[in-house]
């Protein structure tokens, strides 16, 4: 059908665009402070630089979710917080709308982490909390696991080991507040698996940690601090030994150079001694290609505003890591025992 009355009928009942109010520029784009309601139902207030959302903003979701911080190019990037529609919150850093850097996380049930993030996970050093027992893990983090050395602090213990995949492996001990720690090592042992079906016969071994218990001592002095250090300082020094300075020692022994020698052969010994300034981290890539905009005189006709890439995904909050039960029991009678 072609007559008025219809066409009128279908711009009423056609697709939303959208709504903006707030400044533009020569390019008669997005600029400046402004306020926009997106097609969504999602509503974003804060500044814009030629059409898309740059600097601080907030930006809030119709399931009640919301962003306020810093954008580059549409994207979540800098500073920001972001509160997720199951009451969780993340404050921290951001790179290319992802949690990257130093960030705090408060999770539904309680737990917190509070450390390095990189590509939305927990990666790097960081601690995370358990509210219920109050159990603490202090160490190294790869891809949102356990990885690498770390303490699980209890109330009236810890565990001093490294983690694989998230679990405690390989050689640890357990340092009692009682003034003693136990000595020994975590060993990979398969579970049982009950018959349910092929598929169960097919799924990968379920692999738990036991504790298997060795000396019991008194309590060194130094802390796992301060043996990381000296281990650092040790590794460093086997990564950099000075070739040079032995080959020239040799030569002066076996050849009897002389003073002025000695001297001329320290200079470019300490040039190749002095460490290297590292180079500065590059930016983060700046995402190419600015969609153009055809404007017309009526703001609701404007081409929808879309929302950035990841605002959808970002509604998804972060699962809490479950505890895994430590033997503190068996360790501390085991410790007493003996």
């Amino acid at each position: 059908m072609s007559d008025i009355g219809s066409e009128e009928m279908e711009e009423e009942q056609g697709p939303y665009l959208g709504e903006y109010e707030g400044g533009r520029n020569e390019n008669e784009e997005r600029h400046g402070q402004g306020k926009a309601t997106l097609p969504n139902g999602d509503t974003y207030e804060g500044m814009y630089d030629c059409g898309k959302r740059h600097g601080q903003g907030v930006y809030r979701f119709k399931n009640g979710a919301r962003y306020i911080g810093e954008y580059l190019k549409n994207k979540k990037h800098g500073q920001g917080t972001f509160i997720y529609p199951d009451g969780s919150k993340y404050e921290g850093g951001w790179v290319d709308d992802q949690r990257c850097g130093f960030g705090k996380y408060f999770y539904v049930n309680g737990d917190i982490y509070e450390g390095d993030w990189q590509n939305h996970v927990r990666h790097g050093q960081g601690t995370y909390t358990y509210a219920a027992t109050g159990t603490k893990y202090v160490g190294r983090w790869q891809n949102g696991k356990r990885e690498g050395h770390g303490e699980l602090v209890h109330t009236n213990h810890k565990y001093v080991g490294v983690f694989r995949d998230d679990k405690p492996m390989g050689k640890g001990k357990y340092v009692f507040d009682i003034g003693c720690e136990q000595h020994g090592e975590y060993i990979p042992v398969e579970q049982e698996k009950e018959d349910k079906g092929a598929e169960d016969e097919e799924a990968s071994a379920n692999i738990i940690p036991k504790w298997k218990a060795g000396q019991v001592t008194t309590i060194h002095l130094q802390t796992e601090e301060e043996d990381e250090e000296v281990a650092k300082e040790e590794e460093s020094s086997q990564e950099q030994p000075p070739p040079e300075a032995t080959e020239g020692e040799a030569q002066q022994q076996a050849e009897g150079t002389t003073g002025e020698q000695q001297a001329e052969e320290a200079k470019p010994e300490e040039q190749t001694e002095a460490p290297q300034e590292g180079e500065a981290e590059g930016e983060a890539a700046k995402p190419e290609g600015e969609e153009p905009k055809e404007e017309t005189q009526a703001e609701t006709t404007e081409a929808p505003e879309a929302p950035a890439e990841g605002e959808t995904t970002e509604q998804v909050s972060e699962e809490a890591p479950q505890q895994e039960e430590a033997p503190t029991e068996q360790a501390e009678q085991e410790a007493s025992a003996e």
